[in-house]
């Protein structure tokens, strides 16, 4: 029960990521590169903003735990932050560059297929142990990847190098402990905008003049960006990259239920048995916690 509260957290800010079609539509008009830009600029000012009005005592808690560490506890720390920033920045890159360029189609696919890389990588590199039951998980996802993938297999391609650099991320940020989430996090994206900055000039379009483009790129930045970013952190400092990553299913499966209920796209037999199986493992990949929350509530309910 003590990470409970981790999961929450994994469970909110991957809920957050599924409903990011609903604010992204209605400026679907402007192109994604635009988007891009001033996403990070805009999470890069806010959290730079927050760090210095609010956040100094950390700030300076995190300099002097920086100093504190022997030397290559300092190298592996500067390598991890920079390496998560560019892991950060990478996904982001390939995600537009797919959307635009390949398909739609391969980037929902990505975050199915991230989840299966996080917990391949984990188990490799940070020696996290499954269970026979989540190899059995790992399985099932597989399979329904398998099925999405029919007919496509250059979207599988792409969807596996953008899945492989969030799970990269994922992985790396499990191994870097010990510095308050939020600062973490600032310098990821400040060092993402910093270096998408000299870009921007030549790849950027007309500056957006309409309130609109204004009002849901904050809203991206804040509450599809910042927060769930953040919590992302928080549940890697509490459960196994492997748990969160199997969790991050949650994304595409919300998205896929926006596609078919909200927005009214066709979809086929093929994909919910696909989606119904991923959902499958997602359940039996936690079993072990939702049995332990049921019978805790279970023994409240008696002793009650």
């Amino acid at each position: 029960m003590k990470t409970t509260k981790y999961y929450i957290a994994a469970i909110i800010a991957f809920t957050t990521w599924g409903l990011f079609s609903l604010v992204l539509r209605p400026i679907h008009e402007y192109p994604s590169l635009d988007i891009l830009f001033f996403r990070v600029f805009s999470c890069s000012i806010l959290m730079l903003l927050i760090a210095v009005l609010f956040k100094r005592k950390k700030i300076k808690e995190t300099i002097e735990i920086f100093k504190a560490l022997p030397k290559a506890e300092k190298r592996k720390s500067v390598l991890l932050n920079i390496g998560g920033s560019a892991f950060l920045m990478g996904n982001w890159f390939t995600y537009i560059y797919v959307m635009n360029h390949v398909s739609v189609k391969a980037t929902s696919l990505a975050y199915l297929v991230c989840p299966i890389l996080t917990t391949l990588l984990a188990y490799f590199i940070l020696r996290e142990k499954l269970s026979k039951t989540q190899w059995i998980s790992v399985g099932l996802s597989i399979s329904g990847c398998m099925l999405l993938s029919y007919a496509a297999i250059m979207d599988m391609v792409f969807s596996i190098i953008i899945g492989l650099t969030y799970a990269t991320y994922l992985v790396s940020q499990r191994a870097n402990k010990g510095f308050d989430k939020f600062i973490v996090l600032t310098f990821h994206i400040t060092l993402a905008g910093l270096v998408l900055l000299p870009f921007y000039p030549v790849f950027g379009g007309p500056v957006p003049t309409e309130f609109k483009f204004y009002l849901c790129i904050e809203t991206i930045a804040i509450m599809f960006t910042i927060i769930p970013l953040f919590l992302n952190l928080y549940a890697l400092s509490g459960i196994n990259s492997s748990t969160v990553g199997m969790l991050l299913n949650i994304n595409p499966m919300i998205a896929f239920g926006l596609a078919a209920f909200f927005f009214k796209e066709n979809i086929t037999s093929l994909q919910v048995t696909a989606y119904g199986i991923i959902f499958i493992a997602v359940l039996v990949f936690n079993s072990h916690h939702i049995f332990a929350i049921k019978q805790k509530m279970t023994a409240i309910s008696k002793g009650s």
